[in-house]
């Protein structure tokens, strides 16, 4: 990305969908490019490659499961936000899993929608430049020494839930799939109750209110997200 406004792609059929997206993300100073099908869609990508796309899994003339795909065989690492009335949990993880960097649902709001691209365009950026201490709110995790802090107190995790943490914390503000946690941490082979018992251990350790948290959120069917640094 250069000191010019950040350009997004948005692949979408309908268009008063296109039309909400434009006059929006104009607003919050992005520039934007749009595409009704996946044909248009790849051929704005070879002749301008944008800083990130908005994709709609529902196109006319292929799936945009099958345009993510593809794009990610090719090589294309840009970050890409699903955007879909699709609320299949299926779905979703099938789509997080394909190379998507976060999904919004439709009805949607442009706000939420905007917090969404920051977070994928942040996180990009900080992927080959990852920060010894990662802070956010009262939560902070100096991922050399292995210390986490809650409020200034020094928490005791065990080797799982640390590494469960860390993985969190590098990929902060995006939801991870349980499929990409467990083999981040077990192995592709492993059981996803390992990982819903040891999620319910961390929280007990560093959330305020376990059972309402404020730091590790569960996205119902697909994963859990940790909240993205201050």
């Amino acid at each position: 990305m250069t000191g010019s406004a950040v350009k997004i792609l948005v692949v979408d059929d309908e268009p008063p969908i296109r039309k909400l997206l434009r006059v929006g993300l104009n607003a919050q100073g992005y520039e934007v490019q749009e595409a009704a099908n996946a044909a248009s869609a790849r051929q704005s990508v070879a002749d301008s490659l944008p800083d990130l796309i908005v994709l709609d899994l529902g196109l006319p003339d292929i799936s945009g499961h099958d345009l993510l795909k593809a794009w990610r065989d090719d090589g294309l690492s840009v970050p890409i936000v699903i955007l879909s009335s699709r609320t299949d949990e299926a779905g979703i993880v099938t789509a997080l899993e394909s190379g998507a960097d976060d999904y919004v649902t439709k009805p949607f709001g442009v706000n939420e929608l905007g917090a969404r691209i920051r977070v994928a365009l942040r996180h990009r950026l900080q992927q080959h430049g990852e920060k010894a201490i990662f802070q956010t709110g009262g939560l902070s995790i100096d991922l050399v020494k292995r210390i986490v802090k809650v409020d200034g107190q020094d928490i005791k995790l065990s080797p799982k839930e640390y590494d469960i943490l860390r993985v969190l914390a590098q990929h902060a503000g995006k939801v991870l799939t349980h499929q990409f946690l467990l083999k981040q941490v077990w192995g592709p082979a492993a059981d996803v109750q390992y990982l819903r018992v040891y999620i319910r251990q961390l929280r007990q350790k560093v959330e305020q209110i376990p059972d309402q948290p404020h730091y590790i959120t569960t996205e119902t069917g697909v994963g859990y997200r940790l909240r993205e640094p201050d």
